[in-house]
């Protein structure tokens, strides 16, 4: 499959939800600091195995890295849970990154650390 777009990706996620909805909690935004937490969740099992099998073997061995790319792709499945929950499109996600990263790439991260931890 080829690159999919963050609405793709959120599209999909509501269908899964569609399909469970009886049983899944509801597309409600108080419903929304669980899916945090079960994201942090996943991103715990990512860092498990970067801790367990390290940096090489995930660039190295097939099967550790399909583990890791699984455990990274809950991570963005409970993501768009989360943005779901609180009603976040689409469009304002991708105005939000464009934005941040257009800030981002005027920043001196080094002088801002610096300064930050300055006594």
């Amino acid at each position: 499959m080829a690159d999919i777009k963050i609405s793709d990706m959120m599209r999909m996620q509501m269908n899964l939800w569609e399909q469970h909805k009886d049983t899944w909690s509801p597309m409600e935004a108080k419903f929304g600091r669980n899916f945090i937490l079960w994201m942090m969740e996943e991103m715990g099992k990512c860092i498990a195995i970067i801790k367990k099998k390290g940096d090489s073997a995930i660039m190295r061995e097939a099967s550790v890295r399909e583990a890791f790319v699984e455990e990274m792709s809950d991570v963005l499945m409970y993501y768009f849970d989360t943005l779901l929950r609180y009603g976040v499109t689409p469009e304002e996600i991708s105005n939000a990154y464009v934005a941040k990263h257009n800030k981002n790439m005027g920043r001196d991260y080094q002088r801002e650390y610096n300064n930050k931890y300055a006594k």
